[in-house]
């Protein structure tokens, strides 16, 4: 007896995110590019590319978007804000929020607004997290798993190396290293490196020293997490990343994302989102897709140093205000 097995509809997502590529490859019919996505619309690189192709451009922040142009909010929700910061940008808004999402945000709410307290449990970064407990902030606390949080260390370039922490106890490892893109890695066992150190004991006085310095990093992003508020801390991880880059002619240019800044500081993505906007509108920086450009590192060296007077967003011609963080006295 033959059988036959027949395959129905296919796909690697769930409808609502199957609703929101549909909706997005039907505005790019009807207006044609650019149609502008606010956080990519699944997390599948050939989905987001072919979409690229077609003209699609996929943003950070909605700040992104020039004002008047269409903004199509991703299947993984937004905030009440976003909505609001939208309006005010004169955003033409298409909704391709999936609709499991947007119960869940009816559902905070309704919680929310009857004197529960919310616990919503995810990664505290991620969109659809940002987004549900937007609804209701006060009342909503974000439970992470152990594996939830992530953070990042260090960012290395060309001729660096990491890892030397285990090659040396013979501990397991303490972080893990992610490729940002195409790179060639040279592996050093511990055996081979004990045996070169104690051939050349002058090279453990130069690895001791570096181990000190990374050492003396560890403890200045502790004291910063405890004594600095966010924008100084981000101000400091800017200057830093830019110095690390090494000499340069014109404005800083820095190839990372927001959700990577987020991660080296500890904090959500959207916290370092509504920073960075402040600090576009200042002049300070530009931003671009996984790109910003700092175009004036003095204003951040003052904030850094303290109580110095940076511009904020609402800030009108000739109406200074201001935006500081202090170390703790």
């Amino acid at each position: 007896m033959s059988k036959r097995v027949l395959l129905a509809a296919p796909r690697s997502f769930c409808a609502g995110v199957d609703r929101a590529i549909e909706i997005v490859e039907r505005l790019l019919a009807e207006h044609g590019p650019p149609i502008y996505v606010r956080h990519q619309i699944v997390h599948n690189d050939h989905v987001v590319r072919r979409l690229e192709l077609l003209g699609a451009v996929f943003v950070d922040d909605e700040d992104e978007i020039p004002a008047g142009e269409i903004c199509v909010l991703s299947a993984h929700g937004v905030a009440p804000a976003v909505r609001e910061n939208c309006e005010k940008r004169g955003l033409r808004v298409v909704d391709a929020v999936c609709p499991l999402v947007s119960k869940v945000h009816a559902e905070a709410r309704r919680y929310a607004d009857t004197g529960h307290l919310v616990a919503l449990v995810g990664h505290a970064d991620h969109v659809e997290v940002i987004g549900t407990r937007g609804e209701r902030p006060e009342a909503t606390v974000v439970v992470e798993s152990p594996e939830g949080k992530e953070l990042i260390l260090n960012m290395h370039g060309p001729g660096e190396f990491f890892g030397e922490v285990a090659l040396l106890d013979g501990e397991g490892r303490s972080a893990t290293g992610i490729a940002r893109e195409a790179s060639q890695l040279f592996f050093l066992g511990r055996t081979e490196f004990l045996a070169f150190l104690r051939q050349r004991p002058e090279a453990m006085v130069r690895i001791i020293a570096f181990l000190c310095a990374r050492l003396r990093r560890a403890t200045n992003l502790v004291e910063d997490s405890a004594f600095l508020n966010v924008p100084s801390r981000l101000a400091k991880q800017l200057i830093a990343l830019i110095d690390g880059n090494g000499p340069r002619d014109a404005a800083a240019t820095l190839q990372i994302s927001q959700n990577e800044l987020a991660r080296m500081l500890g904090v959500s993505r959207e916290m370092v989102s509504k920073q960075l906007a402040i600090w576009r509108e200042a002049g300070i920086v530009e931003l671009g897709r996984r790109r910003l450009i700092v175009r004036d590192e003095r204003a951040l060296e003052q904030l850094i140093a303290g109580g110095q007077r940076l511009p904020r967003a609402e800030r009108g011609p000739g109406k200074p205000l201001t935006v500081a963080g202090s170390r703790a006295r």
